[in-house]
C-alpha cells in the first residue's frame, strides 16, 4: 500500500490539463481565431488520449487481476469509470465553448450554416457538389441479416440512417455512409459561409437508399485503441526491424474500439445493436452538439483569417535570431569559444542547421552522431546528415521508429538515410531513446576534438517554431568525451554506461535527481536554506515523489512549473507543505525540461529531455546535461524567474486538485514578454550595425589637413 494523501491519478490528472487547453479556447483576452485552435487542440488532444491511455486501461480491464495504479490506489475499472465521469462533464464544457465561439463568429458576419439554414440557390449547388465531387468517393451499405456490419476506421465520420423498406411492413434496418476523409471538411458556400461535410452527406445521401425511406439519420464516429503493445513480438528475432514496424502500424488501425460518439442519441434498440456489434460498453458512449472531429478547425481559422482581420489572430511573431550567435561567423568557431545558448520558438533552430552544414563540408570533420526522435517531413536536418555521408563522413543515426504517431515519418527518413551512407541505429528493444544529442567529432593536430549539442526538444523545423526549449551547443571536452561514451553505449547495446558529467536514464539519471534532492536536505539539516526548482511536463514517478515529499518535511522549499500530469498534490500538512505547484499553457506549448538545485552562483543547473515520469526516468534513454557556462546558466535561472512570474496564464494547483488562476498583480504573460525581448535585442543588434557601419565610413571620409588644403588651393 502507498501512502495517497499527497498523490493523484495521471489520467485524472492529464484531463484536468485538458481542461486547462479548454479555457485558453474559453478566454475572452485570447484572439477569437486562435480560441478555435485551443479548441481544436483540446478536441484531438482527447482524441489521443482514448486511443492511447483508455485504450491501454481497456487492455488491461481484460486481464483476470487487479492492477492498482500506486499513486490513487484504484483499479484499472475503477479508473476507466473515473475518467468516464470526468469526460462527460468536459463533454459539457466543449460544447459551451464550441456555441460561444461559432455565436462570435456569426456577430462578426461568419457563418456555419445548417441544413435548414440554406437557400433554394445553395441547395442547388450543394446538390450539384454531392453528385459531382462527393458522391464518387462514397462507401455505404444497408446492414441486415444479409448485410453484416462493417469495419468502421478509427475516428472516421459515419453517417448512420434508420430506413424502412419501402412498401414493406419489415422492421426497420440500418444505413451507413463513411464520409471520406480525403475530401474538404468544411465547404465554403461564399467568403462568409460554409457546411461541413456529413451535413450535406447526410441531406443527400439517403438517394443512395433509393429503396427505402429514411426515418431519421445521425451522425457518429468511432475511436479505437491505438496502443501498440511493443512487447508482443519478439524485436530481436524480427528479421527486419523497419517491416516489423510496418507490420505493427497496420495492426493500430484495426485494434478494438474504446469511444463511440453521436450528434444525438439514437433509439434504444438502434444503440443497443451497435454496442453489440462495437463490443462496447454504455458508458463509452458520448453525445456532443459540437461537430465531431475538430481537427478542420485549423483550416477553417486560415480561410477566415483575410477576411476577419488581424485582431482575431495572434500578432505575428517569428523566431530570431540566437542572441549569443554571430551571423557572420562559423558555428563552431563560435562554439570553440564560448557555449552557445539557444532558446526555442524565441530565438530560431537555424544555427543548429548552419552547423550541420559546417560539418557536412569541413575536412577536419570525421564523424558526425545524433539521435532523432520526431523530425520534420521536410527535415533540413535530415538533408544535412545525408549530405554529410554522402561527403565521406561517418554518419550514426540513432532513429527511434516508435515515436508514437510519428512513426511512418520516422520510418521513411531511416530508409532515406540508409541510402545516403548513414548508419542507421534503433535503439533498444524494451527501452525508447528519447534523448536530444548531437556529436560532432573533429580530429585537430591528430587529436579528436568534439561539439556536442544537448536539447530538451527534437531536431524538428516545425516545432521548434511551435514548442519552447533549449539547445547547448558546447566545444566542453568532458562533456563531448560523455556524448561519445553514450553513442559507444548505444552501439553495443549498453544501458548502464558511467559518465562524468552526463546524467542518463535509466540509471544514473534518476539516481542523480535522488541525490541532488538529498543535498538539498542535508543544506537544511546543517542550518541552510534548501531549494529546487523544477519545469518539465509531467511528473508521475512514485519514487521522486516521495523524495520530493521527503525534502518538503525537512524544510527544503520546492517550486515545480509542470504544464501537464501532475500526480504530487502540493500544501498538504505534513506531507508536501513547502511544496507549490504551478502550470502554465499558453499561445506556445511549454516543452523544457530545467532541474534547478539550490540558489544563486552555487545552483546547479540541468536542462534535460526527460520528464520526471516512470517511463522516462526507468524505460528510457534519456539525458540531464549540467550548464556549466556561468553566462548560461543566468540565462536558465533568468528564465525560469519569468516563467514563475507569469500572473495571467499561470495557474496553481491547489491541494483539492483544482486549478485556479494566480493573482493577477501586474498583467504579465511571460510567453509575451519572452517574444519582445527576443525582438527587441534582435533590434538592438541591428542598430549597433548600421551604427558601426556608419563609424566606419565615417573614419574614412576624414576631413582635409593643412596641406591637402594647400594642394587643392594651388591646383585647383
Amino acid at each position: 500500500m502507498h501512502d495517497i494523501s499527497f498523490t493523484q491519478n495521471r489520467e485524472l490528472s492529464w484531463l484536468l490539463f485538458n481542461e486547462r487547453v479548454l479555457e485558453e479556447a474559453q478566454d475572452g483576452r485570447v484572439p477569437l481565431l486562435e480560441r478555435l485552435k485551443f479548441l481544436s487542440i483540446f478536441d484531438s488532444n482527447l482524441d489521443e488520449f482514448f486511443m492511447v491511455r483508455v485504450g491501454s486501461l481497456t487492455d488491461l480491464s481484460m486481464l483476470n487481476k487487479r492492477v492498482i495504479d500506486n499513486k490513487s490506489e484504484m483499479d484499472q475499472d475503477e479508473q476507466l469509470a473515473a475518467i468516464m465521469d470526468q469526460v462527460k462533464v468536459l463533454y459539457q464544457k466543449k460544447d459551451y465553448v464550441f456555441k460561444d465561439l461559432r455565436d462570435q463568429c456569426r456577430a462578426k458576419g461568419f457563418y456555419a450554416v445548417e441544413n435548414e439554414e440554406l437557400t433554394e440557390h445553395e441547395e442547388r449547388i450543394l446538390r450539384a457538389y454531392f453528385e459531382n465531387t462527393v458522391s464518387p468517393y462514397l462507401s455505404y451499405q444497408i446492414v441486415d441479416l444479409t448485410h453484416p456490419f462493417p469495419r468502421i476506421p478509427n475516428l472516421g465520420i459515419v453517417i448512420l440512417y434508420r430506413l424502412r423498406k419501402k412498401g414493406s411492413d419489415d422492421e426497420n434496418c440500418i444505413g451507413i455512409i463513411q464520409v471520406p476523409p480525403n475530401l474538404k471538411r468544411a465547404i465554403r458556400l461564399d467568403k462568409n459561409k460554409h457546411i461541413l461535410l456529413e451535413k450535406v452527406i447526410e441531406k443527400y445521401g439517403a438517394v443512395l437508399f433509393e429503396s427505402y425511406s429514411v426515418e431519421d439519420a445521425y451522425t457518429m464516429s468511432l475511436t479505437r485503441n491505438a496502443d501498440i503493445d511493443w512487447d508482443d513480438e519478439d524485436y530481436e528475432f524480427a528479421e527486419d526491424y523497419r517491416s516489423h514496424m510496418k507490420k505493427m502500424l497496420k495492426k493500430r488501425k484495426r485494434l478494438m474500439p474504446v469511444r463511440l460518439e453521436f450528434d444525438r442519441l439514437p433509439p434504444k434498440e438502434v444503440l443497443d445493436y451497435l454496442l453489440k456489434n462495437l463490443s462496447l460498453d454504455r458508458s463509452r458512449v458520448f453525445v456532443t452538439t459540437s461537430p465531431v472531429r475538430l481537427g478542420y478547425l485549423f483550416d477553417m481559422v486560415e480561410e477566415l483569417a483575410p477576411h476577419m482581420g488581424p485582431e482575431n489572430l495572434d500578432e505575428p511573431f517569428e523566431p530570431q535570431n540566437g542572441r549569443d550567435v554571430d551571423e557572420n561567423l562559423p558555428m563552431m568557431e563560435q562554439i570553440e569559444k564560448r557555449d552557445i545558448f539557444l532558446s526555442y520558438p524565441y530565438e530560431s533552430m537555424e544555427p543548429i542547421i548552419r552547423l550541420l552544414d559546417e560539418a557536412a563540408n569541413d575536412p577536419s570533420v570525421v564523424s558526425i552522431k545524433v539521435t532523432l526522435y520526431r523530425i520534420a517531413k521536410n527535415s533540413l536536418v535530415a538533408e544535412k546528415l545525408m549530405e554529410a555521408a554522402e561527403n565521406g563522413k561517418d554518419v550514426i543515426v540513432l532513429m527511434e521508429l516508435r515515436a508514437r504517431f510519428d512513426e511512418e515519418n520516422n520510418i521513411l527518413w531511416s530508409s532515406n538515410l540508409e541510402s545516403a551512407g548513414c548508419r542507421v541505429i534503433y535503439g533498444f528493444n524494451k527501452f525508447k531513446c528519447h534523448s536530444k544529442v548531437l556529436l560532432i567529432t573533429r580530429v585537430v593536430d591528430s587529436k579528436p576534438v568534439y561539439i556536442a549539442q544537448i536539447a530538451t526538444g527534437n531536431y524538428n523545423e516545425k516545432t521548434a517554431k511551435l514548442y519552447t526549449d533549449f539547445a547547448l551547443l558546447t566545444a566542453h571536452q568532458g562533456i563531448g568525451r560523455d556524448v561519445n561514451r553514450l553513442f559507444d553505449n548505444f552501439l553495443i547495446g549498453e544501458l548502464k554506461g558511467s559518465y562524468e558529467y552526463l546524467w542518463v536514464s535509466p540509471k544514473s539519471l534518476p539516481e542523480g535527481v535522488e541525490a541532488a534532492i538529498d543535498e538539498e536536505i542535508d543544506k537544511v539539516k546543517n542550518g541552510g536554506e534548501g531549494y529546487i526548482r523544477l519545469k518539465m511536463n509531467s511528473i508521475s514517478d512514485r519514487k521522486i515523489i516521495d523524495i520530493l515529499s521527503e525534502a518538503s518535511n525537512a524544510g527544503v522549499k520546492v517550486d515545480m512549473l509542470v504544464r501537464g500530469i501532475t500526480c504530487i498534490v502540493p500544501k498538504i500538512p505534513e506531507r508536501t507543505e513547502n511544496i507549490s505547484v504551478y502550470s502554465v499553457v499558453g499561445r506556445f506549448l511549454e516543452h523544457h525540461r530545467v532541474y534547478q538545485f539550490g540558489k544563486g552562483d552555487d545552483a546547479k543547473v540541468y536542462i534535460s529531455s526527460a520528464d520526471f515520469m516512470t517511463r522516462n526516468v526507468r524505460k528510457r534513454v534519456e539525458v540531464a546535461c549540467p550548464v556549466l557556462d556561468p553566462s548560461v546558466k543566468k540565462r536558465v535561472l533568468e528564465f525560469m524567474d519569468i516563467m514563475f512570474k507569469d500572473d495571467v496564464k499561470r495557474r496553481e494547483l491547489l491541494p483539492s486538485k483544482r486549478y485556479v488562476p494566480v493573482e493577477n498583480k501586474e498583467n504579465f504573460i511571460a510567453q509575451d514578454h519572452l517574444m519582445k525581448e527576443a525582438e527587441e535585442y534582435e533590434r538592438n543588434r541591428k542598430e549597433r550595425r548600421e551604427e558601426k557601419v556608419v563609424a566606419i565610413k565615417s573614419e574614412r571620409v576624414k576631413p582635409d589637413n593643412f596641406f591637402t588644403k594647400f594642394i587643392k588651393k594651388i591646383f585647383g
